[in-house]
């Protein structure tokens, strides 16, 4: 055969770090990427956590649920008012079941809705 199937490695490319670890990872694939690979992951999430804690308990401050009365304070220059109050004054007026529906006038060139 005139040409070889291996490939011609030099004398000082033959000892390199480079070299030896190419061929062996040939051999050993899983041992000598997949493990540290791995680990890489692993020791990635147990550095993380802690700064995702952080992050998720700032946002927890920012973000949480009022009580009404709370919501009710929020905001300048509102009226203050009871929320029992308000609901029986609501419920007090007589008229609320005798309403009737009124057409409004529409105002000139207005389409009245219809095709």
């Amino acid at each position: 055969m005139a040409f070889s199937s291996k490939k011609y490695v030099s004398q000082s490319g033959a000892k390199t770090f480079a070299t030896r670890y190419r061929a062996a990872m040939a051999k050993h694939p899983f041992l000598l990427f997949g493990l540290p690979f791995m680990a890489v992951i692993v020791g990635g999430s147990f550095v993380l956590t802690p700064a995702t804690a952080i992050r998720f308990e700032k946002y927890d401050r920012q973000v949480r649920q009022m009580t009404a009365k709370e919501e009710s304070e929020v905001g300048i220059n509102k009226r203050k008012f009871d929320m029992r109050e308000e609901y029986f004054r609501l419920m007090s007026k007589k008229d609320i079941d005798d309403w009737e529906p009124k057409r409004v006038k529409r105002l000139p060139g207005e389409s009245d809705g219809k095709l």
